[in-house]
């Protein structure tokens, strides 16, 4: 069922005169949180977050700019250190030993965070040695991954010489090369042509099949809506609510699910300035001076009106 986040889950008091216990972690879930804080300076982009995402489910984090998906994420893969709350990857905390989470996690990067001076190969085998995998079989696992992913081809090119969709391509290798039980991926698909996309949701959707769980954070509801099992409505970094797909939108579309509780939608402003052309006409002739005018030199005046003598040319000497 769909729930709302309130201060008995995420372990703060409540009040009233009956106290409930903490909600305690799921050590079944393949990621269990419970009251994650972060704040940067003044700004709170987390605020006592707490969710369960089950093993083998292809789920969905949205929200709007800001809400507080991607330091989720950062914080329950490892990347960031939380102030405050507990993030469980397949039973374990992550915080008391990272290295072992990160072991059980892909991560995708984004662009800018990978050696770009490599070629798509080359970048391959660099992270499944950073793992600690044998050579022969990474270069296997590489060449695997670059046939799946369209980019034979390009296997001995500079990453750096990538468009932008067939380097969004080459990162998610990069989560995928060590077989991970758990892949975190921050919008895999933008800038992926769609013949790619479809490539790529099968090869997920599979891996999802054989009891690996998907993680994606996305602003594309209808992607959401047709790729995943479970989504959760992230808002103010607080969880608003989470579920299946179907249990989450409520019997409707899960994108006016969204707008409920998220909010922000307004009418279309109006800029009277901004009509496409439509308020654009003929040019309008040329208008006789108005009475009570001055008239341009050299012209007739206006009926009833003097007219103004021309003036010679200024020449540059009369301009000193």
């Amino acid at each position: 069922m769909t729930y709302d986040i309130s201060a008995a889950s995420v372990g703060q008091p409540v009040p009233g005169p009956f106290m409930p216990a903490p909600v305690p972690p799921n050590p079944a879930a393949a990621v269990s949180i419970r009251g994650l804080v972060k704040a940067f300076d003044r700004k709170v982009a987390v605020n006592g977050l707490a969710l369960d995402i089950p093993v083998g489910s292809f789920y969905g984090l949205v929200g709007p700019n800001g809400a507080g998906k991607t330091t989720t994420l950062n914080m329950a893969t490892g990347l960031l250190r939380p102030d405050a709350g507990s993030v469980m990857i397949l039973g374990h905390d992550v915080w008391s030993d990272v290295n072992r989470a990160k072991r059980e996690i892909g991560v995708m990067p984004q662009g800018e965070q990978i050696f770009d001076r490599l070629t798509g190969l080359q970048l391959l085998v660099y992270a499944g040695m950073l793992r600690g995998m044998k050579r022969d079989e990474v270069v296997r696992r590489a060449h695997d991954l670059l046939a799946a992913f369209d980019l034979k081809d390009a296997a001995g090119k500079m990453v750096v010489d990538y468009s932008a969709g067939m380097t969004k391509k080459i990162c998610l290798a990069t989560a995928m090369i060590h077989s991970p039980r758990i892949l975190v991926l921050d919008e895999p698909f933008e800038a992926v042509d769609p013949v790619s996309s479809a490539n790529l949701r099968d090869i997920l959707v599979e891996y999802a099949r054989t009891g690996g769980t998907v993680i994606i954070s996305s602003h594309v509801m209808a992607l959401v809506e047709k790729m995943c099992t479970h989504v959760a409505i992230v808002n103010r970094g607080q969880v608003c609510a989470a579920g299946t797909v179907d249990e989450v939108a409520a019997g409707g579309e899960l994108e006016d699910r969204f707008m409920a509780l998220v909010g922000g939608r307004h009418a279309a402003a109006k800029l009277d300035w901004l009509d496409g052309g439509a308020g654009s006409g003929p040019a309008a002739p040329d208008q006789p001076t108005a009475p009570g005018q001055p008239a341009v030199p050299g012209q007739p005046a206006a009926s009833g009106q003097p007219a103004v003598p021309s003036q010679p040319a200024q020449t540059p000497e009369a301009l000193r």
